[in-house]
C-alpha cells in the first residue's frame, strides 16, 4: 500500500516522528538519571532452609545433610544470589505460620499489632506496608501469588484492600493452588473438579500453567512494563507448601532418591515440651517437596536472566526468601507453627550490588518483622510511620555493628491466653522458649544444633537465662503481648 504525503502532510508526520523518538529518548534518559533502585521480592511458602545449597554450605554435613548425605537439591540460581549478595543464617519468622508473618514482614509490625495473630484473620485496614510507603513516593507497584492476609476468601483474586501493591491483579487471597489460566473475566484456577469447583489437582499443568511458571512469567511482564522507572514487585509462589505434587519432569527427578528419616525423628516423647513433642503421625513426599523447590530455583532464573538481560539487574535488589519453614519429619513432626529451627528459620538472601558486598554472611539473629525498616533504609526511603522492627542495613553494608543487641522474638499464634501459647527469644547461640503449659525451655544452638538438650538448669548458662528472660519481658512490656502475664511464663520473667 502507498501513501501519498503532500507537504503540509509530510511536515506535520515528520513533527510525529520527531516527538516520538525525543519522548522514548527521553524516558530512557530520564530512568537512567533516576537512580532509586527497584525492589523485586521473591517469597516461598513453608520453605526448610536446608534444601537450597546456599544454607547447606554454612552447615556443618550432620545439618546439612537430615535425609541422607546423597538426599538434597541443587539450587544455583539462589545460590548465585547469596554468593553475590548477603545470606541471613539466624533470620526467623515473628510467628512461624503462614498470616502472622506475613502480617509482620509487610508492616515490620509485630503480629500482634496488626490483629493478624493467627491464619484467616484480616491484617487491620490501617496498616501500613512497604508498599505503600514506596508507592506513595513514586515506585510502581504490583503483587501475584498468596497473599493470605485478607480472610478466608479463597482463592479470592484481586483482594480490594491492596496495602499499597497497586497492581494485585494476580493477588489471590488463600489456597495452594498448582494450575492457573488467563481468561477474558481475569485469571482463574484451570484445574477444576466434576462440578467445576477449584482444585489442588496437578492434572494438565505445564510449563506454562504451573504454579511456579505461571507466577515468574506474571513477575516478568510486570516488569517488562514498568522497567523505565523505579519498580517494586512481590511475587509470593505457594510452593513448597502441601499438597507435596508438582509438574513434570519435576515429579520424576528425585524419585529415586533414597530418603532417610532425620536423626532427630528418632527422639523419645520423654520430657519432651508439648510445642516439640512428635507427631503420632509424620508422612510426606519429600521427592516431590523437591522437585517444587528446584522448580522455584529454575524460575528465579528465568527472572535473573530478564534482569541480567535487560541491564536492570544492577540497579535492582533482588530478597528471596520465605513466610516460615516446614520440618519435613525432624523431630518426628511436619509443617511448621512452633519455635524449632526446621519450623521457624527461614531463608532470607539479598542482592545489592551497589551496597551489599558479595559473599556477605550475617549470623545475627534478625525476624521478619525487621524487613521493613532494613529495605526502606538500604532503598534511601524515609517514612514518618512508627514500627516495631529494627533497621539491621547496616550489617548488609558492612557499617558499624558495635554496641547491637543480638535478638529477635517469637510468638505462637493466638491472642494473649492461647491455650498452648510460647514466647521465645532468640539470639545467633540461645534460644529460649517460655510456655503457658510447659517447663522453660533453654537451648545452645551452637553445642546442641540438633534442639534436644535442655540447659535452663544449668549453671553454666545463667547469664544466658537471666538476659533473656528480662529480654523477653521487655519485649512484651514495649510491644504489647501481653503474653507475658500468663502466669507459667510471667514467673520466669
Amino acid at each position: 500500500m502507498e501513501f501519498n504525503l503532500n507537504r503540509r502532510d509530510f511536515t506535520r508526520a515528520s513533527g510525529l516522528a520527531f516527538v516520538s523518538v525525543f519522548c522514548s529518548n527521553a524516558s530512557a534518559a530520564s530512568r537512567a538519571q533516576d537512580q532509586r533502585p527497584n525492589l523485586l521480592v521473591i517469597q516461598t511458602d513453608e520453605h526448610n532452609f536446608r534444601t537450597l545449597g546456599c544454607y547447606r554450605d554454612s552447615l556443618p554435613e550432620s545439618e546439612a545433610f537430615v535425609w541422607g548425605k546423597d538426599a538434597f537439591v541443587k539450587t544455583p540460581h539462589i545460590d548465585w544470589l547469596a554468593k553475590n549478595g548477603a545470606i541471613c543464617t539466624s533470620c526467623y519468622a515473628s510467628t512461624p505460620v503462614c498470616s502472622p508473618s506475613r502480617a509482620s514482614f509487610m508492616s515490620g509490625l509485630y503480629p500482634q499489632n496488626t490483629d493478624t495473630v493467627n491464619n484467616n484473620i484480616p491484617m487491620r485496614s490501617d496498616v501500613r506496608t512497604f508498599a505503600e510507603i514506596l508507592s506513595e513516593q513514586g515506585w510502581s507497584t504490583g503483587y501475584a501469588g498468596k497473599w493470605h492476609l485478607d480472610g478466608s476468601g479463597k482463592p479470592q483474586w484481586k483482594p480490594k484492600r491492596n496495602f499499597g501493591f497497586k497492581d494485585n491483579r494476580y493477588m489471590f487471597n488463600r489456597g495452594h493452588w498448582k494450575v492457573f489460566h488467563d481468561t477474558k473475566d481475569g485469571p482463574k484456577i484451570k484445574s477444576v473438579n466434576g462440578k467445576g469447583k477449584p482444585t489442588y489437582s496437578v492434572k494438565g499443568a505445564d510449563e506454562k500453567s504451573f504454579a511456579t511458571d505461571w507466577l515468574a512469567t506474571k513477575t516478568i511482564d510486570f516488569v517488562k512494563a514498568n522497567q523505565d522507572k523505579p519498580f517494586c514487585y512481590m511475587v509470593s509462589i505457594p510452593d513448597p507448601h502441601g499438597p507435596d505434587s508438582v509438574r513434570s519432569p519435576y515429579d520424576k527427578q528425585y524419585a529415586a532418591m533414597t530418603f532417610e528419616h532425620p536423626p532427630t525423628s528418632k527422639k523419645s516423647r520423654k520430657g519432651v515440651p508439648r510445642w516439640a513433642m512428635p507427631a503420632k503421625k509424620c508422612s510426606f513426599n519429600q521427592a516431590n517437596y523437591f522437585g517444587m523447590v528446584k522448580c522455584i530455583d529454575d524460575n528465579v532464573g528465568r527472572i535473573l536472566k530478564y534482569l541480567t538481560d535487560n541491564n536492570l539487574i544492577k540497579n535492582t535488589i533482588v530478597v528471596f526468601t520465605s513466610d516460615h519453614g516446614d520440618l519435613r519429619g525432624e523431630h518426628g513432626r511436619h509443617n511448621k507453627g512452633v519455635p524449632l529451627e526446621a519450623s521457624a528459620k527461614i531463608p532470607f538472601v539479598l542482592y545489592y550490588p551497589s551496597k551489599v558486598k558479595a559473599g556477605t554472611i550475617i549470623e545475627t539473629s534478625m525476624g521478619t518483622v525487621d524487613f521493613l525498616p532494613t529495605i526502606l533504609s538500604l532503598m534511601n526511603v524515609s517514612y514518618a510511620d512508627k514500627k516495631d522492627g529494627r533497621d539491621y542495613s547496616r550489617f548488609f553494608t558492612g557499617g558499624d555493628t558495635s554496641g547491637w543487641e543480638d535478638i529477635t522474638f517469637m510468638r505462637s499464634t493466638g491472642d494473649a491466653d492461647a491455650k498452648n501459647g510460647w514466647l521465645s527469644a532468640v539470639t545467633a547461640q540461645h534460644k529460649l522458649v517460655l510456655s503457658v503449659v510447659d517447663d522453660p525451655w533453654l537451648i545452645d544452638l551452637r553445642k546442641n544444633p540438633d534442639e534436644l538438650t535442655n540447659v535452663w538448669d544449668n549453671p553454666e548458662y545463667s547469664a544466658a537465662r537471666n538476659r533473656l528472660s528480662k529480654a523477653l519481658k521487655d519485649y512484651g512490656k514495649k510491644y504489647k503481648d501481653m503474653r507475658i502475664a500468663q502466669p507459667n511464663i510471667a514467673k520466669y520473667l
